[in-house]
C-alpha cells in the first residue's frame, strides 16, 4: 500500500515537474523569440526616426521626429527634405511650416561617404530674405541627423549655391552645423567669444519640442559649464522657449571617457518624485551630443549612476 502511495506520489510529483517544464520552455521560446524580432528590428540599417527642423509660429526652428522606413540614404533624405517644403496639405501641426517654398522640387541627391549634395529646383530661390537663412540651417541640420557625413552642398538647377538667396552673403560651397541654427548674438566685443548650442524645450499644440538655439557670447568656459548654466538659468534670454533644470542645481564634476560624458549632479537634479525629468535630460543631452563628439550622457548624482541617453 505504501509502496503504491509512493509511486503515485512519484508519478504526481513528476508529472507536475513535466508540466511546469513544459510551460517554461514555450516561454522561454516566446521570449526568444519576441528577443530575437526586436533584436532584427533593431539592427535593420536606417529604419527608425528622424529628425526634420520646422519653423514654429515664434519664428525658432524646432526638431521634429519622423518614421523613415528604408535603409537607403538617398530615400530617407529625400523623405526628410519633402517635410520642409511648404504645401497645402500639411504633414504637421498647424503651428508648424516648412521653410523651403512651395513648388520645390528636389531633383537630385548624390550621398557620397564625407559629402551630401542635394540639387533643387529653382523655385528654392522664392524664398523670403526673413527666411533664408532658416531655410539653409533646416537643410543642412536634417540631413546631417539623418548620415554621418562632413558637409552638404546645395546645387540650384545643376549650378552650386554660393550665397544666400535674397541677402547674397556668401557662404562655403560646402555647409556644415558651424553656420549655426537659431543664431543668438550676445557679445560685447572680439574677445574670447564661445560658440555654443543649446536645446530648450517648447509646447506647441500641447505637444513637447526640442529647440536648438546656437548662441554666440563673451564667454571662455568649458562648454558644458556654459550649457549647465545657461539652462538652470531662472531667467531665460529666450522667449518663448522653457527649461525644465532646477536652479538650484550644481554640477559637481564631469568627465569624458569611452565616448562616455559623465555628468556629476548634486539631488537637485531630481524632481519632487525622485526622478530626472525627461525633458531635463534630453535638453541636457541634446546640448552635450551638439558640442562634444561623444556617444552617451551618463546622469549621475553624488557619484550613483542614475541614468543615460544614447546619441
Amino acid at each position: 500500500m505504501i509502496k503504491t502511495k509512493a509511486i503515485r506520489k512519484i508519478f504526481t510529483t513528476t508529472l507536475s515537474m513535466f508540466i511546469i517544464l513544459c510551460v517554461f520552455s514555450l516561454m522561454t521560446i516566446n521570449l526568444d523569440n519576441t528577443l530575437k524580432v526586436n533584436l532584427e528590428i533593431n539592427d535593420i540599417s536606417g529604419i527608425g526616426n528622424g529628425y526634420v527642423y520646422l519653423l514654429s509660429k515664434n519664428d525658432y526652428l524646432v526638431r521634429k521626429n519622423i518614421y523613415l522606413d528604408s535603409d537607403d540614404n538617398v530615400l530617407n533624405i529625400k523623405k526628410a527634405l519633402s517635410y520642409l517644403i511648404e504645401s497645402d496639405n500639411n504633414k504637421y501641426s498647424n503651428e508648424l511650416m516648412g521653410v523651403i517654398p512651395k513648388g520645390t522640387k528636389i531633383n537630385e541627391v548624390i550621398c557620397g561617404d564625407d559629402l551630401v549634395t542635394v540639387d533643387f529646383s529653382k523655385e528654392i530661390l522664392n524664398v523670403s530674405i526673413g527666411h533664408e537663412k532658416h531655410m539653409i540651417s533646416s537643410i543642412v541640420y536634417t540631413i546631417m541627423d539623418l548620415v554621418d557625413v562632413e558637409g552638404v552642398s546645395i546645387l540650384v538647377d545643376g549650378e552650386l549655391l554660393r550665397s544666400y538667396p535674397n541677402s547674397l552673403e556668401v557662404f562655403g560651397s560646402v555647409l556644415n552645423k558651424s553656420i549655426g541654427i537659431n543664431n543668438r548674438y550676445d557679445i560685447t566685443s572680439r574677445k574670447d567669444i564661445n560658440r555654443v548650442i543649446l536645446y530648450y524645450v517648447d509646447l506647441i499644440d500641447e505637444e513637447i519640442y526640442y529647440v536648438p538655439v546656437t548662441k554666440y557670447i563673451n564667454d571662455d568656459r568649458e562648454k558644458v559649464k556654459i550649457i549647465i548654466e545657461e539652462l538652470k538659468s531662472s531667467y531665460l534670454s529666450e522667449v518663448n522657449l522653457m527649461s525644465f533644470l532646477n536652479s538650484n542645481v550644481k554640477l559637481i564634476d564631469y568627465q569624458i571617457e569611452n565616448d562616455i560624458f559623465f555628468l556629476n549632479f548634486d539631488d537637485y537634479l531630481f524632481d519632487s518624485n525622485d526622478k530626472i525629468l525627461e525633458e531635463v535630460m534630453y535638453t541636457i543631452s541634446y546640448s552635450i551630443f551638439d558640442n562634444y563628439d561623444v556617444n552617451m550622457v551618463m546622469f549621475l548624482v553624488n557619484g550613483e549612476e542614475v541614468n543615460h541617453i544614447m546619441r
